[in-house]
């Protein structure tokens, strides 16, 4: 049966992107540099690319989707879900055949996402996307990417949950760029 994982790069201080959505600061990139392996990765990098390339599908919150241009219409091959409250625009609904919005709520979403993914792993993108699968208690899994850097403001990866959620841990890697911590939600 297919888990869902949030999975997020994020600052000591919980940024995943500065006020302006450049992706950890100035540069764009710096919560992300971690994976940035030159070649071929190995040890951890190369754990959680074979991770990623292995899901079967991607739910992508309509943010993260569009400021990615839906990664040109397939997560490398990756079927793409969008949980929506509007229908897509054009590229997506024109030019990505392999992208599906859901309009009928986060449920819905998981499940289609699910469902495309068969027996492997759905890859959830996207804060706010993140928080409502939480709330809705259909998200599995959280794969934080923890950057020993302080952002001091921007945009928080946890702002604002219905309530409390308890998280037990399934792995801890540490490595010089940082520390790559997978929990379980307890329901």
């Amino acid at each position: 049966m297919p888990i869902s994982v949030l999975d997020m790069s994020v600052s000591l201080d919980g940024y995943i992107a500065d006020p302006d959505d450049f992706l950890g600061g100035d540069d764009g990139e710096r919560l992300h540099k971690w994976g940035d392996a030159d070649g071929e990765p190995s040890g951890p990098v190369k754990q959680f690319r074979d991770e990623w390339s292995e899901a079967g599908a991607v739910l992508a919150g309509r943010r993260t989707a569009e400021l990615m241009d839906h990664w040109g219409g397939s997560h490398a091959g990756r079927p793409i879900i969008v949980p929506s409250h509007r229908p897509p625009g054009p590229a997506a609904r024109w030019g990505y055949p392999l992208v599906t919005y859901v309009t009928d709520g986060i449920e819905s979403a998981m499940a289609q996402a699910k469902a495309v993914a068969g027996d492997r792993d759905v890859q959830v993108r996207g804060a706010y996307t993140g928080q409502r699968a939480i709330e809705a208690g259909v998200l599995d899994e959280v794969q934080i990417h923890l950057i020993p850097v302080l952002l001091g403001r921007g945009r928080r990866l946890f702002d604002v949950l219905p309530s409390l959620v308890e998280l037990e841990i399934v792995r801890v890697i540490d490595t010089p760029e940082a520390t790559h911590i997978r929990y379980r939600i307890r329901r």
